[in-house]
C-alpha cells in the first residue's frame, strides 16, 4: 500500500506509521538513544525481578509491588519499541489494523496499570509507617495478589472500549499515522466521522484514573508526612522519609511526562508534530528506564544484593 494512499476505504487492512514526522532522514541516529534506553529498561527491570526472586529478605509486599511495576514497565516499552526500531532501521512502516488496535490496548492498559501500582505502593508505605504493628497482618500475600488482580482488571476494563471504539470508526481519508506507534489520538484523528464519543471516553479514563489515583496517593502521603513529622528526632524523620523517596521519584517520573504529553495533545495545536511524537515516546520510555535506576540507587537492600552479585561474578 502506497504511503500516499488517500483513496476512499473503510477500516484499512494496514496503517502506515511515519516514525518521527519531518525527521525521517535522521531515523537511524534517533534509533541509537531509543535502542540504548530499551536495553537499559530490559536489563534494569529483569535485574530487579531476579534480585527480588533470589533474595528471601525481599519477599515482602513492598518488593512484590516493585516486581509488578517491573513487569508492567517491561510490557509497556516492549509494546512499542520493537516496531519503532523496525521503522528506524528497516523502514518497516506498515502495521496491520488488528495489530495496531492490539498495540493501542497494551499501551494504554499498562499505562493505567502503572498508575494503579503506584497507588498500591502508597498504601503499603502508609500502613508500614502509620500502622507498622499491623503491616504484616493487613498486607498479607493473599491481599497483595488480590490487589494485583484488581489493578489488572481495572486497567483492562477501562482500556477495552478504547480500541473497540476506534475499530467502529470509518477511515476513508488516509491510513498514514503521523506517529511511531498506534497512540489512540493519533489513530482516531484519521477517522472521517464524528470522534467525540472516543475523545470523551479517553478524557473520562484520564480524569477518572488520574483523579482517583492522585487523590488516594495524596491522602496517603499526607498521613505519612504527619506521622514522619511527629517522630522525636531528625535522624528518625530522615530515615523514615527515605523509605518513601524512591516511590515519590518514580511517581514524578511517571506523571510529569504523562501530564506534558496530555496537555500537548489537547492544547498544543501550534507545536510541531515531531515534538508531539518525541514527547509521547519519552512518556512511554522514561518510567521503564528510570524506575530500576531509582530503586537501585535509593534502596539499600537492592544495592547490597547487586554488590553481592557483582562480587560473586568477579571471583
Amino acid at each position: 500500500m502506497s504511503d500516499s494512499n488517500t483513496s476512499d476505504f473503510t477500516n484499512p487492512s494496514t496503517f502506515i506509521l511515519v516514525g518521527i514526522p519531518g525527521w525521517e532522514a535522521a531515523h537511524f541516529w534517533i534509533s541509537i538513544p531509543f535502542c540504548t534506553m530499551y536495553i537499559i529498561a530490559l536489563f534494569g527491570n529483569i535485574t530487579i525481578l531476579h534480585i527480588v526472586k533470589t533474595e528471601p529478605s525481599l519477599h515482602v509486599p513492598m518488593y512484590y509491588f516493585l516486581c509488578m511495576l517491573a513487569v508492567t514497565d517491561l510490557v509497556l516499552c516492549t509494546s512499542i519499541l520493537p516496531k519503532t526500531l523496525s521503522i528506524f532501521w528497516f523502514n518497516s512502516r506498515e502495521i496491520d489494523f488488528a495489530a495496531c488496535l492490539t498495540q493501542m490496548f497494551f499501551l494504554h492498559c499498562f499505562s493505567i496499570m502503572e498508575s494503579g501500582i503506584f497507588v498500591a505502593m502508597a498504601l503499603d508505605r502508609y500502613v508500614a509507617i502509620c500502622d507498622p504493628l499491623r503491616h504484616s497482618t493487613i498486607l498479607t500475600n493473599a491481599v497483595v495478589v488480590k490487589t494485583g488482580l484488581a489493578i489488572a482488571l481495572r486497567s483492562a476494563l477501562l482500556t477495552l472500549p478504547i480500541p473497540v471504539l476506534a475499530r467502529q470508526l470509518p477511515y476513508c481519508r488516509t491510513n498514514i499515522i503521523l506517529h511511531s506507534y498506534c497512540q489512540n489520538m493519533a489513530v482516531v484523528s484519521l477517522a472521517c466521522s464524528d470522534i467525540r464519543i472516543s475523545n470523551y471516553y479517553a478524557l473520562f479514563v484520564i480524569f477518572f484514573v488520574t483523579g482517583l489515583d492522585v487523590v488516594f496517593i495524596t491522602f496517603s502521603y499526607t498521613q505519612i508526612l504527619r506521622a514522619i513529622f511527629s517522630l522525636p528526632t531528625k535522624d528518625a524523620r530522615l530515615k523514615t522519609f527515605g523509605t518513601c523517596g524512591s516511590h515519590l521519584c518514580a511517581i514524578l517520573v511517571y506523571t510529569i511526562p504523562a501530564l506534558f504529553s496530555f496537555l500537548m495533545y489537547r492544547f498544543g495545536s501550534n507545536v510541531p508534530q515531531y515534538f508531539h511524537t518525541l514527547l509521547s515516546n519519552i512518556y512511554v520510555l522514561a518510567p521503564p528506564v528510570l524506575n530500576p535506576i531509582i530503586y537501585g540507587v535509593r534502596t539499600r537492600q537492592i544495592q547490597d544484593r547487586l554488590l553481592r552479585l557483582s562480587t560473586h561474578k568477579g571471583t
